[in-house]
């Protein structure tokens, strides 16, 4: 390895000026974030760099799609990036997303009178149990919407169609407020809960078929033998005595 020693820097201050100590020849480096950190021995901060030089895409827009909704999955193929250097910047915006989907869960629907008593888990997990289903078969999640208002989505499947509800969360000293954002959104927190649901048909009781009464066949009866009778006696005719 030839050793560069530093001789001064550009007229513009925007790159250092080496020397090759051997042979004169004259080199120049940029004077970036990057030479700082090596020059600093700030390994952690020089491969950050390093990451972010080669990312097509900046770690703050990563985050950025992320919050907005998008998945690791999706971002790593706009970016051409790898998925795990994705993930390491996508980490810390997931759990900011996971933390938004618990909080509003925990408000309180607005609905045309006014805001419900019971939390939106609550009404929404007895809409799910009214027509027969259960609420693990669904899944929360929340992003940010472009005018900075967080969303919580509430999706599950029906047939071959995933439905998703959703409602701007808003959080307050409270406990927040959800106000629907679509008809399935409305339709989970009506108080009316005999009336069909889009996305959530009813789950009626299967009938129990009463079996019909066993009727069992007459038992036979032997017929009973006719009685002998024995004949009845004639009178044996006296004879006539002589008068």
């Amino acid at each position: 390895m030839r050793e560069l020693r530093v001789i001064g820097v550009t007229p513009d201050s925007t790159h250092i000026v080496c020397s090759d100590t051997e042979s004169g020849t004259k080199f120049r480096l940029p004077a970036d974030d990057k030479l700082r950190a090596a020059a600093r021995g700030d390994l952690a901060r020089f491969g950050q760099i390093e990451i972010e030089t080669e990312a097509s895409m900046r770690p703050r827009d990563i985050q950025a799609r992320i919050r907005a909704g998008a998945s690791v999955e999706q971002v790593t193929a706009e970016s051409g990036m790898p998925a795990t250097k994705v993930e390491r910047f996508a980490y810390p915006v997931l759990l900011e997303r996971a933390r938004a989907a618990e909080l509003a869960q925990k408000a309180h629907p607005v609905r045309p009178d006014g805001p419900a008593l019971e939390t939106l888990h609550e009404i929404v997990t007895a809409a799910f149990a009214e027509r027969g289903h259960t609420i693990e078969q669904a899944e929360w999640d929340a992003w940010k919407d472009e005018k900075g208002f967080w969303v919580a989505q509430l999706q599950w499947r029906h047939g071959h169609s995933e439905i998703a509800a959703h409602w701007r969360y808003q959080p307050d000293a409270h406990g927040g407020s959800v106000s629907p954002l679509d008809d399935p959104a409305n339709d989970l927190i009506d108080p009316d809960f005999g009336r069909a649901l889009r996305g959530l048909a009813t789950i009626l009781p299967t009938p129990v078929e009463k079996a019909p009464p066993v009727v069992e066949p007459p038992t036979p009866v032997e017929p009973r033998p006719r009685e002998q009778v024995a004949p009845t006696a004639r009178p044996t005719a006296r004879p006539a005595q002589p008068t």
